[in-house]
């Protein structure tokens, strides 16, 4: 594994509630390379604020997780491919086109979560990540995600209505 995350490394200045390293409130989730190469690994142990049912993590941060995880990993993925660091120019972003996920379990509370990723397939700008989801030993859930690699400062002006050549995003 990388000494500092992925996140660290490709995006200290990141904002994003989940995954943003400068983020005052939000969780800083840290992603690294496995040792086998292939997996991108996670850790969280969510606050209890994060409740669902009683004693039981709330689906939408196991979403959470899995996006912003998901993300990381098929951005990494993109790194590796061009063999460059995370910390090289130009960054590379890639965002959720497609966010499945699959409940095999109810996720129990106070457990830390390991999420657990890899990419099952690639076409052009289009990626495919499963991400697992453990509560210990127990895999609780499943997603099914496809990213797009994004030009950032593009898909801004789009999101703001800002005229721009939508080839490129």
């Amino acid at each position: 594994m990388l000494n500092s995350s992925l996140q660290d490394s490709a995006a200290p200045e990141g904002v994003c509630y989940g995954c943003g390293s400068s983020n005052p409130h939000g969780l800083h989730i840290k992603s690294y390379w496995h040792e086998d190469g292939v997996h991108i690994m996670a850790e969280h142990l969510p606050d209890a604020m994060y409740c669902g049912w009683p004693d039981l993590v709330y689906g939408g941060m196991i979403a959470m997780l899995v996006d912003c995880h998901s993300s990381w990993t098929a951005m990494a993925y993109h790194y590796r491919s061009e063999r460059r660091e995370p910390d090289t120019e130009p960054g590379i972003t890639c965002v959720t086109g497609n966010l499945g996920i699959k409940f095999l379990r109810p996720t129990p509370m106070g457990i830390p979560l390991t999420l657990r990723a890899k990419v099952e397939g690639d076409v052009g700008r289009k990626t495919r990540v499963i991400c697992e989801v453990y509560a210990g030993a127990v895999l609780t859930a499943i997603g099914d995600s496809i990213f797009v690699r994004v030009d950032t400062e593009q898909l801004a002006a789009a999101a703001h209505g800002r005229k721009v050549d939508t080839r490129d995003y």
